[in-house]
């Protein structure tokens, strides 16, 4: 089989690297011209809780030349529409696009190419890119997870899952939108809160102030899937959303604490959003946080810690506010 990384940038050289690693020919496609460039030279140096360097086939989209049995799409959703435009051309007729995004692409997608075509994937680990081939692996190797559906019938469903193998535990999900949904919920909140304040996903779970506004960003996640007949999938085992759902002040006490212990795996991760910002580019935010948005007008469910999210990151995206943590005082008036 063909097969390719679309978006080959932090996560995408990371898991092109262990699939590189086990063996399959695969090629690793970015825009990025010194970062490809580096990838052809001196291979994949992925760092931060591993160290190897992995020899990879790196191309620019402008030297692609053949159809894909299979293209992992791992850019930013921002783009979707011309990017999945783009790849249509270069997708065999029974091929499948497997969408490695944030949010809930899968439905866009679906419609542009088909939805036999169609695969999404959740990913429950984080990465940071360094340019120039290096990439930083953020969560523990313990923590590679992923969380694979079909679409419509699932074209190379059990080829992809084969794939996604060579770097940790695959789990095929009937409900892949509870799936989806279960990662939108961590998002929502530490992607977030991480954009928002410049911190890490640990450092957010630790500090109080912090953590009882992404405590209460995740109860507007769980309420709008209960509205929307939603049923949330476990993250690595854990049924989060009962973990922090809370009707009354003991079980809101009990899901407090639980918080930095569910993060503690993925403790020095930082939000994709918060580099794109740092970079000075546009972030997706009303891809993760403005979905929960977008479905609690639909379903009549109030998320204002979602919304004022959104507005925050908006804000700094216009020069209205520093990356700060001092940016959760804005929360307050919420409480």
């Amino acid at each position: 089989m063909k097969v390719a990384i679309y978006g080959a940038g932090a996560m995408g050289t990371v898991l092109g690297a262990y699939i590189a690693k086990a063996g399959v020919d695969i090629d690793l496609i970015n825009r990025n011209e010194k970062h490809v460039a580096a990838l052809k030279e001196k291979g994949a140096h992925i760092i931060g809780t591993v160290d190897f360097t992995q020899k990879v086939n790196a191309l620019l989209p402008s030297e692609m030349s053949e159809k894909y049995d299979i293209i992992l799409l791992m850019t930013k959703q921002r783009y979707n529409g011309e990017i999945v435009a783009f790849l249509k051309d270069y997708l065999k007729e029974d091929g499948a696009l497997c969408t490695c995004q944030n949010g809930l692409p899968e439905f866009k997608i679906a419609e542009m190419i088909g939805a036999e075509r169609t695969l999404g994937c959740a990913i429950a680990w984080g990465a940071t890119f360094h340019g120039e081939g290096v990439s930083e692996l953020t969560s523990a190797p313990d923590a590679l997870t992923f969380s694979l559906g079909a679409f419509g019938k699932g074209n190379h469903l059990q080829d992809v899952k084969d794939l996604l193998e060579k770097m940790g535990e695959v789990i095929v999900e009937e409900n892949f939108i509870g799936a989806r949904w279960s990662k939108l919920l961590i998002n929502s909140a530490f992607s977030g809160l991480s954009t928002v304040t410049g911190a890490t996903f640990g450092d957010i779970s630790k500090k109080k102030e912090s953590r009882k506004v992404a405590q209460r960003i995740m109860k507007e996640c769980i309420d709008v899937a209960k509205a929307a007949d939603i049923r949330i999938e476990p993250v690595q085992g854990h049924k989060i959303d009962k973990l922090f759902d809370y009707r009354g002040a003991f079980k809101k006490a009990i899901s407090f604490a639980l918080i930095p212990v569910a993060m503690k795996k993925h403790g020095k991760l930082i939000s994709s959003m918060l580099q794109d910002l740092r970079h000075g580019k546009k972030c997706e935010i009303d891809f993760i946080n403005g979905v929960v948005c977008e479905f609690g007008r639909k379903y009549n469910v109030p998320t204002p810690f979602n919304d004022k999210t959104v507005e925050i990151v908006h804000a700094i995206e216009e020069g209205e506010f520093p990356i700060d943590f001092a940016n959760i005082k804005l929360y307050k008036e919420l409480f």
